[in-house]
């Protein structure tokens, strides 16, 4: 379970592709800090160490995890939003994260405001219902409030300490970026679908 709150940013230093398997090696600040077998949210993506070497750790994804994020269009030197597992008694500062992302969405639109900067996203008209205006969302990896939602996209607001401490910094109009929907949204969902069957 993670928060939404973005603790460092990750360099990706190496990326292999093995069969159905994606194995990437990236550069961390917080290395020496972290374990084999520990869960951390890259962009999002709950992903487990398998190995650490020095300054830098090594995780796998699998062909569903590829085929539900944008891991398959990481390069090396990208920067990737880390951040550790919510420990008990911690403060909820975010929003509860699963880890793991439901969809994709595009940046169609990028403003420079006066102290901010706004985003524009589209995402999938399936997933419609999961976005409400001032409701919660998860985008690689940080925890955000969307307004002017439409049927398949919305907006959110990056104040100037998320934009230097996230790779938001390095998003522009057409890269892509992994959702997370709330995940209370989505049990709501189920269960009125289940009601009306």
């Amino acid at each position: 379970m993670f928060t939404g709150i973005i603790e460092t940013v990750a360099t990706i230093a190496d990326i292999v592709q093995d069969g159905s398997n994606l194995h990437l090696e990236m550069i961390c600040p917080i290395t020496t800090e972290l374990r084999v077998d520990q869960s951390i949210a890259h962009n999002g993506v709950c992903l487990t160490i398998v190995a650490i070497n020095g300054t830098s750790y090594k995780v796998t994804a699998v062909a569903e995890t590829l085929a539900k994020t944008d891991l398959g269009n990481w390069r090396k030197g990208d920067m990737v939003n880390i951040e550790r597992a919510l420990k008990v008694g911690d403060r909820l500062d975010g929003h509860f994260v699963q880890g793991h992302v439901d969809t994709v969405a595009t940046c169609i639109e990028k403003k420079t405001l006066d102290g901010s900067w706004l985003y524009r996203f589209c995402f999938p008209a399936a997933y419609a219902a999961l976005v409400i205006e001032k409701g919660s969302i998860c985008i690689n990896g940080v925890s955000l409030t969307v307004f002017n939602v439409g049927k398949d996209e919305f907006t959110v607001t990056i104040i100037p300490y998320t934009y230097t401490h996230t790779n938001f910094q390095a998003l522009e109009e057409g890269h892509t970026v992994n959702v997370e929907f709330d995940v209370l949204g989505k049990y709501l969902l189920r269960k009125e679908s289940l009601m009306a069957e």
